[in-house]
């Protein structure tokens, strides 16, 4: 069977940057979204108009990612690289050793309550610096609530810019990672470098 209105390539981008410029114009695009590649793996970054809201690892696959954000933020959902180019140009920065806090607005909407605290202050844990998931508890004022830093830090909505990966166990191992031990140890290794 032939395709009756044969489409190129080309057109096809074309067509989604008009696509995406009139949902942009008119208030109908909630969540733009594009992933790029950096040293521990492709990425997938997410806003909303508040702010970066998800970035996520390709092993937590990229469409169910978009699936639970159509479900919990919003369906109107659509790749639109440019609204988060200050973004990807941070990260790129970040992952060549020349930024060490990041300057973009976030939405923290995906998540709530004790884990919202814990994430919002992660970001006060300098480059280079590592605190255990004990210290972390400590600083948020619930010294108790270790594995709740824990879960906390499991559920990061945003890992890399809300440095999730520069909290240890009591004992210094790593503990586990969204992005996998291998992204975590890669994460702390490029900023002990820098």
């Amino acid at each position: 069977m032939t395709d009756l209105f044969p489409v190129a390539p080309d057109d096809l981008g074309r067509l989604h940057a008009r696509l995406t410029t009139a949902a942009d114009e008119n208030a109908l695009l909630d969540v733009a979204y594009r992933t790029v590649d950096t040293p521990v793996g492709p990425l997938l970054l997410a806003a909303t108009e508040a702010g970066l809201v998800r970035i996520a690892f390709e092993s937590e696959d990229f469409d169910a990612v978009l699936d639970v954000l159509a479900a919990k933020v919003s369906s109107r959902i659509l790749r639109a690289p440019r609204r988060l180019d200050a973004v990807a140009a941070q990260l790129d920065e970040y992952f060549r050793g020349r930024r060490r806090r990041f300057d973009v607005a976030l939405d923290f909407r995906l998540s709530s309550g004790f884990r919202q605290t814990v994430q919002r202050y992660l970001p006060h844990i300098g480059y280079g610096h590592t605190q255990s998931y004990r210290e972390v508890a400590e600083s948020v004022g619930n010294p108790g609530a270790v594995r709740a830093v824990g879960t906390a830090c499991a559920t990061n909505p945003l890992p890399v810019v809300v440095p999730c990966h520069r909290v240890l166990r009591a004992d210094g191992s790593l503990g586990g990672y969204l992005g996998g031990v291998e992204a975590k140890t890669a994460l702390l290794m490029l900023e002990r470098a820098a």
